[in-house]
């Protein structure tokens, strides 16, 4: 297994990292078919040493200055220097990567996580970032929104004893309080869509290694959150009925890598739910445990969340890529080349 590195094709802009634009497909489609047969890339089918690249919810949403719910990190150019790191990796990599797996946050504007859900006396919605904690369930600080029952199909007790029971239960699972979120990754918007150079980055590598990439859409039910890709927050409602199952098809699917790679926004979030839901089931099925070792986590793709004055995500992120590098998976750099990872050689030749 060669793990030299390509040089980045010539269309690549990085100054264009922080923009919104349209892909050109058919110039793109051109310039990958050339590039492949100059630099005699394979096709992916013929892969021995099969890597899966994960690219959690890199979205225009996240990742572009002035869009919603935008992942600055405390150099506040956090998400917009990550996938400019992203973009020359894949590129660099483009005849090793095999498969690349964009997560799609999905929402609409009647969510648990969004204002209008919840309502107070005087019939006010809380502010974006506000945290909303079982005492304030119980208490009645903050309560279902009726006019929300007839278009969501729920009766308004229903979702009243449901929110008790969500906000009960990341209490007792240690997760973060059910946050309001401003309304972000809106499907059908802009803020949706992948960011315009890791979209190129990604077709890019499609035509180059006939590769489809597989999209992976979470987080559209309206009474849970879904930070993970490979489940919710809270996945039952006050009945022990099920609401989003966890995807053991998507844990099966990673597992027939030989090495996963994950980046993407953001870092305290969706990106440390997902690893942290991947790193669960690995360890809660014997036969599967290997795959931890194969796990490469890109330190240098991925951002916390940090409002300025508001909240400061940061420690909670290195916290958990602590934990996850002690369990036994890799923290690396982008920059770095394969060859000197720790492992992959190893996990290449066996």
């Amino acid at each position: 297994m060669k793990f030299h590195e390509l040089q980045i094709p010539p269309h690549f802009n990085p100054d264009k990292l922080a923009e919104v634009w349209k892909v050109d497909y058919e110039e793109i489609t051109r310039a990958a078919g050339k590039w492949g047969a100059e630099h005699h890339i394979q096709p992916a089918s013929k892969d021995r040493f099969r890597i899966c690249l994960v690219a959690v919810d890199v979205q225009n949403t996240f990742c572009i200055p002035g869009f919603e719910l935008y992942v600055g990190g405390r150099s506040g150019k956090g998400a917009v220097d990550d996938n400019r790191r992203l973009c020359e990796f894949i590129y660099r990599n483009l005849h090793v990567i095999t498969q690349i797996m964009p997560t799609m946050d999905t929402h609409q504007a009647m969510q648990i996580f969004h204002s209008i859900f919840l309502v107070n006396d005087k019939g006010e919605h809380p502010a974006p970032f506000t945290l909303i904690t079982e005492e304030d369930i119980m208490e009645g600080r903050w309560r279902f929104n009726p006019a929300l029952s007839h278009t969501l199909h729920y009766d308004a007790n229903y979702v009243q004893q449901h929110l008790l029971h969500y906000t009960s239960e990341l209490k007792k699972s240690g997760k973060y309080d059910l946050t309001i979120w401003p309304y972000h990754a809106m499907l059908g918007g802009i803020g949706h869509a992948l960011v315009s150079a890791v979209e190129e980055a990604i077709f890019f590598h499609t035509i180059a290694r006939f590769s489809q990439p597989d999209f992976h859409v979470k987080g559209n039910h309206p009474l849970t959150e879904h930070y993970s890709v490979l489940g919710p927050e809270v996945n039952t409602d006050s009945d022990g009925k099920s609401l989003v199952k966890k995807s053991d098809s998507l844990f099966n699917k990673l597992k027939e890598y030989d090495a996963v790679i994950i980046a993407g926004q953001a870092k305290s979030h969706c990106v440390a739910w997902t690893i942290a839901d991947l790193l669960e089931d690995a360890i809660a099925r014997p036969s599967d445990k290997d795959l931890v070792e194969k796990v490469y986590l890109l330190e240098d793709c991925t951002s916390p969340v940090v409002v300025p004055g508001v909240v400061d995500y940061s420690e909670n992120a290195d916290e958990a890529f602590k934990r996850f590098e002690d369990a036994g998976m890799h923290v690396v750099r982008s920059t770095d080349p394969l060859e000197t990872w720790p492992g992959i050689i190893q996990l290449a030749i066996a």
